[in-house]
């Protein structure tokens, strides 16, 4: 335990063999349930996990570091502990520093804090300049979404109050660092950035998200699209709206000047048309716009809704000692608990 309250930490894993072995040894002796998410490996990724003591729950192919997370976050909320912390299997983040993420949320100051990579100019990792500007954009899109600032959206080292785990809610198996960002902004979340010093290259291997820079743009687009869409979804309508209008207005007023100065509408009535269609079109998406949003609002209260009822399914008294606190039993993350190949969550 951490200043009396239970760690979990979840490490999404796939063909990790060379690392996670050594990510594993290197956590803190605080940490009292650690996760590995085996993300369909063919090595012996899961393998060496239960041998260094973790719990291991095995996807049966690999669905991506989002599903992957998704499963880790399910995991934690059953095991009813107050913290969370996700890290890479990769070796790029110092299992050390995870104290100096978990300190604000253990004091109150927050319920989601992430490591940021980039607020410190002094600990700019080294990357290409491919990936390190577009971070940047990626940092600079999301803020001014949300409104408010951040510097590094797309770092996987994080941590989540019980609060924060029970709020989130992600549908993208991709990736998942820019859509936690806007699903907790979205819903008002308190979120710290921490700066921590990290290794911009992995030392074994190469990344299995960021490899190919454009599916990732595409992906993480998408993802962004799908999140504002989701939740608010005027502000997309009403930019294509204004975009038909403007469009419209200029087609309209070429238009009824041709006619002003020939008195004829040929050989322009194009002109006439489009900008007829395109102000129905602009019309027809403001009230697309103002129903959806209506949708987002039910949304949103179902959501607050779900968030309540995870905490009455999962809250417990304080003062219950860890053995009763965690729901996952002690004898789990004995590696001969689980048959080979099995991570399913069992009930104390």
């Amino acid at each position: 335990m951490f200043k009396g309250k239970t760690i979990c930490v979840v490490i999404p894993s796939y063909n990790e063999e060379i690392q996670i072995g050594s990510v594993i040894d290197r956590l803190p002796s605080f940490v009292d349930l650690i996760v590995v998410v085996d993300d369909g490996s063919i090595d012996d990724t899961a393998k060496i996990a239960r041998e260094k003591g973790a719990y291991v729950v095995s996807h049966k192919k690999n669905m991506g570091v989002g599903a992957a997370f998704q499963t880790g976050l399910k995991t934690a909320i059953k095991a009813n502990v107050d913290v969370m912390v996700n890290i890479d299997a990769d070796g790029q983040f110092n299992p050390l520093d995870i104290e100096k993420l978990i300190t604000p949320i253990v004091e109150n100051m927050a319920d989601f804090v992430t490591a940021s990579r980039f607020i410190n100019p002094e600990l700019y990792p080294k990357m290409t300049s491919v990936k390190f500007y577009g971070n940047r954009v990626m940092s600079f899109l999301i803020s001014n979404i949300v409104g408010q600032k951040f510097y590094d959206v797309s770092c996987g080292f994080r941590a989540y109050s019980r609060e924060g785990l029970h709020r989130i809610n992600l549908f993208g198996q991709f990736t998942y660092t820019q859509e936690t960002f806007l699903d907790l902004a979205f819903k008002k979340v308190s979120i710290v950035e921490i700066p921590i010093e990290v290794r911009g290259t992995r030392e074994f291997g190469k990344s299995r998200v960021a490899s190919n820079l454009f599916k990732y743009g595409y992906q993480t687009i998408k993802i962004i699209l799908n999140s504002v869409r989701d939740y608010k979804p005027f502000s997309i309508f009403a930019v294509f709206a204004l975009l038909c209008f403007v469009i419209s207005l200029s087609t309209g007023s070429f238009f009824i000047m041709h006619y002003i100065e020939t008195g004829v509408f040929s050989p322009h009535k194009w002109a006439g048309f489009t900008s007829a269609f395109l102000l129905c079109l602009a019309f027809l998406s403001l009230v697309g716009g103002f129903i959806l949003d209506m949708f987002a609002r039910m949304r949103i209260n179902q959501e607050e809704m779900l968030f309540y009822l995870k905490g009455k399914s999962f809250r417990v008294e304080t003062e219950e000692p860890l053995t009763q606190k965690l729901l996952i039993p002690k004898e789990s993350l004995n590696p001969d608990y689980l048959e080979p190949n099995k991570g399913e969550i069992r009930e104390a």
